[in-house]
């Protein structure tokens, strides 16, 4: 294997000390301390069993960090999955979303293999903001019922008709779902300032579920709603795959490989600038994929890089994927020999956890900020957000990228100009003649020739511009000189107007002549076959070339190049 696909793992681990593998250990067993309670939660708000969290965080959060591309990546379930999951669940079931894993596994492979890791980020900044604030607004609203206490059926689902039901059951509150709720909020808030060795979450976790022990409270905690906790790894088992289920499961596969691989990529990049080193993108997305095929073949749900608990990992002190793999052996041991215990969490408790992190998640901030970035930004962060939160998240992603992409071209093709420059003056502010030394005020344009100049990327967004200015030529020239000095790029719309530019002149007797072309556009000609077309005599590298060849045209001596 070429040393650039090889796992961080194998590359980092050569001659590391012994001390330096301690360090390693102790922050494993801190991060996976704090994963805990987060996949409980995660799967819980998800729709499937809390153990399917705790699976997802050992066997995929080992082979994240063993075969990734980051040093100290933290792997397993995050926020970013919770709504799409749950919709996978509600309509597809458990089955449904152990094929969807298993495929978004495959394609983040695919990805992988394809080099796709550099194009992640070239999804716009609007898109993720909107549907990450979308998400964390879900999330929150999904977790209501829980603070509160609710004695309701199932919550519905779409938006609109969830908060409606939960305004119509708001009297049914517990008192003692409340005061949980507010108690494990206190302490998530306040405990950090306490001490940031014994993470939080677990700290709200110990105390409410004693404190609703000792006093007998009477609120819903996970083993009265879901039964006895499986402290156990599954076997491997795949269910029944047809081609008519892949169909109906690509879409959202595709949602969840793409939010996987956005996720992971950003947060190795974020952990990229805390130690000061620099993943492997592609290799990466490969392990992202085998961790996902390897979570769904034993039950658990998708994960992805989560940049919360890989900070908490590099503040511990972990440098290696070492931390990694021990946070994962610390899941696994907690679910075999502790997992009977998660039973008597309250429900409440982790409601509270989830809403903090839909907090955090919300990135109001950034959402605020956007505003004052231009109009076509604000209308994509709206969109992807409304879309995320009334619609679907799989829609959201796809309608967000496909109107960015629409705007980015509107951009471009605004950025791109086409104008006669016969008459051009290119002096210098101070009046000198020292400005464009290529302008065409340093040359003497004969009569019956017209410069005209293209600015900018030649594509199917600007292509038609130059025939729209072309309608304005007040009198048919002799010669046409088109320079294209300032375009560096051209694509087969571009290649199309240039051709009917060609054959329209042909016709009238008008000779075209193109000047100062770039590498792709001279490339891209020669491959349509078009520089033989046109005459390579008629493309030149210079605007006094292409004069030189004007004035041959119109019969009038050829002057000396200034």
């Amino acid at each position: 294997m070429r040393s650039g696909w090889l796992p961080k793992t194998f590359v980092v681990l050569r001659g590391m000390s012994a001390a330096q593998l301690v360090t390693e250990i102790q922050a494993g067993i801190v991060v996976g301390i704090v994963a805990i309670p987060l996949a409980l939660a995660f799967a819980i708000a998800s729709g499937v069993p809390p153990e399917r969290g705790l699976v997802t965080a050992a066997v995929a959060g080992f082979l994240i960090s063993f075969l990734g591309g980051s040093r100290v990546q933290i792997g397993g379930p995050t926020g970013a999955f919770v709504v799409i999951v749950y919709g996978i669940v509600q309509k597809y079931g458990l089955d449904g979303l152990t094929i969807c894993t298993v495929l978004a596994g495959i394609l983040l492979v695919a990805m992988g293999l394809a080099r796709f890791g550099g194009a992640i980020k070239f999804i716009p900044y609007p898109v993720v903001t909107g549907f990450t604030s979308g998400i964390a607004v879900i999330i929150f609203s999904s977790q209501i019922k829980d603070l509160l206490g609710l004695r309701m059926g199932a919550v519905p689902v779409p938006f609109v008709a969830k908060w409606e039901a939960l305004g119509a059951h708001l009297r049914t509150a517990s008192p003692a779902a409340v005061g949980v709720s507010a108690f494990s909020l206190l302490v998530l808030l306040a405990w950090p300032k306490v001490s940031r060795k014994i993470p939080g979450p677990i700290v709200a976790i110990l105390l409410a579920s004693a404190g609703v022990a000792a006093l007998g409270l009477p609120v819903e905690t996970i083993g009265s709603r879901f039964g006895e906790i499986r402290a156990a790894i599954p076997a491997p088992s795949l269910p029944r795959i047809t081609l008519e289920r892949v169909r109906e499961l690509f879409s959202p596969a595709v949602t969840v490989a793409l939010l996987a691989s956005i996720e992971s990529l950003l947060s190795a990049v974020v952990a990229d600038g805390m130690i000061g080193s620099r993943h492997k993108s592609n290799v990466e997305l490969v392990g992202q994929g085998i961790a996902n095929v390897a979570s769904g073949l034993f039950g658990g749900m998708p994960a992805t890089g989560a940049i919360a608990r890989t900070a908490t990992n590099v503040k511990n002190g972990g440098r290696t994927p070492v931390a990694g793999m021990v946070h994962a052996a610390t899941v696994l041991l907690v679910l075999v020999f502790l997992g009977q215990w998660a039973r008597y969490i309250p429900m409440a408790t982790l409601a509270a956890i989830l809403a903090v992190v839909a907090y955090h998640m919300s990135e109001w901030r950034a959402f605020a900020h956007l505003f004052r970035t231009p109009k076509s930004d604000v209308a994509v962060l709206l969109t992807t957000f409304f879309l995320t939160v009334l619609i679907d998240l799989t829609i959201a992603v796809q309608v967000g990228v496909v109107l960015a992409a629409f705007l980015f071209i509107k951009r471009m093709a605004d950025v791109t100009n086409v104008g006669a420059v016969t008459q051009e003056l290119t002096d210098a502010p101070d009046g000198t003649m020292d400005g464009d030394a290529e302008g065409v005020a340093r040359r003497r344009i004969p009569p019956g020739v017209e410069v005209y100049e293209v600015n900018g990327p030649f594509f199917f967004g600007a292509a038609d511009k130059i025939k729209d200015v072309l309608h304005f030529v007040a009198r048919k020239p002799r010669v046409f000189v088109l320079r294209m000095r300032n375009v560096p790029a051209i694509d087969a719309s571009g290649i199309r107007v240039l051709d009917d530019l060609f054959q329209s002149f042909r016709h009238q007797g008008i000779r075209f002549v193109i000047a100062g072309m770039h590498a792709q556009p001279l490339v891209a000609l020669d491959r349509a076959g078009k520089l033989d077309a046109y005459g390579r005599n008629n493309i030149v590298a210079t605007l006094d070339e292409a004069l030189a060849v004007a004035r041959a045209e119109v019969g009038e001596e050829t002057a000396v190049r200034p």
